[in-house]
């Protein structure tokens, strides 16, 4: 791994070679609209950095653990899945329970342990500040055993200790978002809460040694609100405070990916290099003007970006090859604006239908059913579930009488005689001896969100689509 004062001199050298030294000259030989252009690439190369930044912030910047909050270094545990009316975050999880911690590098690595999980399937994907999974612990790649692990910053040289297993992150802020299996029985849930308990972080040079963490000074001025959502702090930001922030980040703590050397040869161009604020009144006024319109017009391309994101099957749609992006900038962004910061898809995938076999919307005013064939539920080494959420005013929680908010095997779902397995979705019950297959329904319009934990990988494959979810079959009474 390139150190980061190393690579931030390479690219100063490749600006140089190109003849990118001053940005006035490079800048002038430009049309209004190309130098438009190039803003809105730097803008959207930017967005995942800006977006994980903010919420970083937002999440961190506080003293105490306090619900989905905690300060950087110690790890917020979710113990309970939220209830019908919870409003905190979009569609909400109702299959593992969440242990998030955000950790600062600067200063020296992070030992991250957890204990034995037996056989309960569990997941730690983890992630630098300008998104891509960089490493994911769980059942799939590290099995069930206790282990231990040495996560270290892009400037870090030392042995690592026996014992413990190498991560390293090409930025100095890095996110652990791990999930834990729970049934949502009081008795799991204490099982589960015993073992969030053991998730363990601790500075290297405290290892081993009598440890009682500290939290870190808060900020009282961040310089941006911390209770609106990102995508609306980004936007209040306007374009320079955008570039400002992306600019010095990219120059220590964030450095750019090698493979980034040709954009950002190209946003150079227009003055926007690592360590350098960003001059926007050096440009001519209508220039300036256009500029500052971008944040507007750039979300509207990311969310454009977002209706086509994927593939639909029989009504489900699709959104695969994310977790790790490369050069895909604008997919980058758009799982920022819309799904961040997202697994890999060899740890899970979340397709969802709005619509029944023939194209109409889902609503409680019909009722549906969902049959798969014999021997052809979803193709997991995990586990899956499905989840409903009415969408009239956000994807929420549909409260219920029995507070069932998911349908999955564990609910002993009953069989069809041909080994077919049914399940119904709509607002009333089905009666009392379907009510195990019976995902209860708003009465407005509704998705249904199937979640697919480590898919198989040999056929069928939802990987590689030789399985497919079956179409929502409207009732006709």
């Amino acid at each position: 791994m390139i150190k980061a004062s190393f690579r931030v001199f390479i690219l100063a050298f490749t600006f140089s070679l190109f003849g990118i030294a001053s940005f006035s000259s490079s800048a002038e030989e430009l049309t209004a609209e190309e130098i438009k252009s190039i803003a809105e690439d730097a803008y959207i190369y930017g967005y995942s950095l800006i977006t994980s930044e903010v919420t970083r912030v937002q999440m961190s910047n506080v003293s105490k653990v306090e619900g989905i909050h905690a300060p950087m270094g110690k790890f917020i545990n979710i113990k309970r899945y939220p209830p019908a009316d919870f409003r905190g975050v979009s569609a909400p999880n109702a299959d593992t329970l969440y242990s998030v911690a955000w950790i600062d590098l600067g200063k020296e690595p992070t030992v991250f342990s957890h204990p034995d999980m037996g056989k309960r399937y569990y997941l730690f994907p983890m992630y630098s500040l300008w998104m891509p999974v960089i490493d994911s612990v769980g059942s799939r790649t590290t099995g069930e055993k206790a282990a231990t692990y040495l996560i270290t910053g892009p400037a870090w040289k030392g042995e690592v200790p026996e014992g413990m297993t190498q991560i390293k992150s090409p930025t100095r802020y890095f996110l652990i978002l791990g999930r834990t299996y729970a049934d949502g029985t009081e008795e799991d849930y204490k099982k589960v809460n015993s073992l969030q308990a053991q998730y363990d972080l601790t500075p290297l040079s405290y290892y081993g040694k009598d440890y009682k963490f500290e939290a870190p000074p808060v900020n009282p001025d961040p310089g941006f609100s911390m209770t609106e959502k990102p995508q609306t702090v980004i936007l209040d930001m306007g374009t320079k405070a955008y570039f400002d922030m992306m600019t010095e980040l990219m120059c220590k703590d964030a450095p750019p990916a090698e493979e980034d050397a040709p954009i950002l040869e190209k946003i150079a161009k227009i003055g926007i290099e690592p360590c350098k604020p960003f001059k926007i009144d050096e440009f001519d006024p209508g220039v300036q003007e256009s500029l500052n319109g971008l944040p507007k017009s750039a979300l509207e391309k990311i969310t454009a970006g977002h209706d086509n994101l994927g593939k639909m099957v029989n009504g489900w749609q699709f959104t695969m090859g994310v977790g790790q992006y490369g050069t895909d900038y604008m997919k980058r962004a758009i799982i920022a604006a819309y799904g961040w910061p997202a697994n890999l898809e060899k740890d899970a995938v979340y397709p969802y239908t709005q619509v029944d076999s023939e194209g109409k919307a889902l609503t409680g005013a019909n009722k549906y059913t969902l049959t798969f064939a014999k021997g052809q539920t979803p193709p997991v080494n995990g586990f899956w579930s499905i989840t409903m959420y009415e969408i009239d005013k956000g994807w929420w929680f549909v409260p219920n009488s029995l507070n069932k908010f998911t349908v999955s095997p564990r609910n002993d779902l009953k069989y069809n005689e041909d080994g077919s397995v049914t399940l119904y979705f709509q607002n009333e019950s089905p009666g009392k001896e379907k009510e195990a297959n019976w995902l209860p329904a708003p009465t407005g319009n509704f998705l249904a969100m199937l979640r697919m934990y480590w898919p198989k990988s040999e056929d069928p494959s939802i990987l590689n689509g030789t399985w497919e979810p079956p179409a929502v079959q409207k009732i006709t009474e």
